[in-house]
């Protein structure tokens, strides 16, 4: 009876649980939350960070979406920390029209429609494959990644690399794919990041 009377209290909870988890809201913590990006030319690279200005993520029904805005003047430079000349420099040139035209397009956003569950390959620990818009410079494209994603009635959080064609967005300077006789002051058109998300269920 007593064994019986346990299993009965697992079942419920387990019931109760996935219940909330089918309708559930998380809310990004942006100060634990992370954005790393790099940019690689010829003759180098540059890496850095930008901040996430209000994420949300909203489990219902078993599926997950949600939207986050970047705040495109966060943008900086790890690498040039030191030198502030060379960093405000970079920065500047970032911010201006010939990249991403952040006093026009002050914010981009990342609007998640779906995450289908994902079978890794060999050597990887995602989870997820995850399907949305990126706009940037008032300029949409859809993205595709995979994530690491844990979540509870409590907490989620993500995990994922993936890369983009800036060129796609209209993000030429530089790019060899556009301009010819750039030699070693060629940029790449691929931009890199890593994203850590934390969330808290609200």
């Amino acid at each position: 009876m007593f064994y019986t009377k346990r299993f009965i209290t697992a079942i419920t909870v387990f019931a109760f649980v996935s219940v909330s988890l089918m309708s559930q809201n998380y809310q990004v913590d942006n100060a634990n939350s992370q954005v790393k990006w790099t940019g690689e030319k010829i003759l180098g690279k540059h890496y850095g960070t930008i901040n996430i200005k209000v994420g949300s993520l909203m489990m219902k029904n078993n599926k997950m979406t949600g939207v986050f805005d970047i705040d495109m003047n966060t943008i900086v430079s790890e690498d040039l920390k030191g030198d502030k000349a060379s960093f405000d420099k970079l920065i500047g040139h970032l911010k201006s029209d010939d990249f991403f035209s952040v006093a026009k397009n002050p914010t981009a956003t990342f609007n998640l429609r779906k995450a289908d569950k994902y079978n890794p390959r060999k050597g990887e620990n995602f989870n997820y494959m995850l399907t949305g818009d990126l706009t940037i410079k008032g300029i949409t494209n859809e993205i595709r990644f995979p994530a690491k994603i844990e979540l509870n009635d409590k907490n989620l959080i993500a995990n994922a690399d993936f890369t983009i064609d800036r060129t796609k967005w209209n993000v030429r300077y530089g790019s060899g794919s556009f301009f010819d006789n750039l030699g070693d002051k060629a940029i790449y058109d691929d931009i890199k990041f890593e994203l850590l998300i934390k969330a808290k269920a609200n």
